[in-house]
């Protein structure tokens, strides 16, 4: 995701247009967008600022947001399949889902087949 334009820069332009330059000659000068400068108009409007927005949430919101419970329900249900334990589990949830999860928290069922060549 870009960078946001600084707030020292978004408040130079906004002064030069409201001291009498164009929306259009402060675009070309300060090469921004005619549309970007709109916009901070249009949220100066409404909000009373022309700040960047800040805040919000990236990505999507986890479906087990609590790992160590999860660590916790994986200790007594580890034997069962991806699809048993998404039936087991309190609320809907993938099986998909718990092997994301899973894998998140670390949890294998390989064995080590390689015998160690120690001493």
């Amino acid at each position: 995701m870009p960078a946001s334009y600084s707030y020292d820069l978004r408040r130079k332009v906004i002064e030069a247009i409201d001291d009498g330059m164009g929306k259009t000659e402060a675009s070309k000068s300060f090469r921004i967008s005619r549309n970007t400068i709109n916009l901070w108009f249009q949220r100066r409007e409404e909000t009373g600022d022309y700040r960047a927005s800040d805040g919000y949430q990236r990505g999507y919101g986890a479906k087990i947001p609590n790992l160590e419970e999860f660590k916790e329900f994986t200790r007594k249900h580890g034997t069962q399949t991806q699809k048993e334990m998404a039936q087991a589990w309190q609320g809907e949830i993938s099986d998909k889902t718990i092997g994301k999860a899973l894998k998140k928290i670390g949890f294998t069922r390989k064995k080590n087949l390689r015998v160690s060549r120690k001493g």
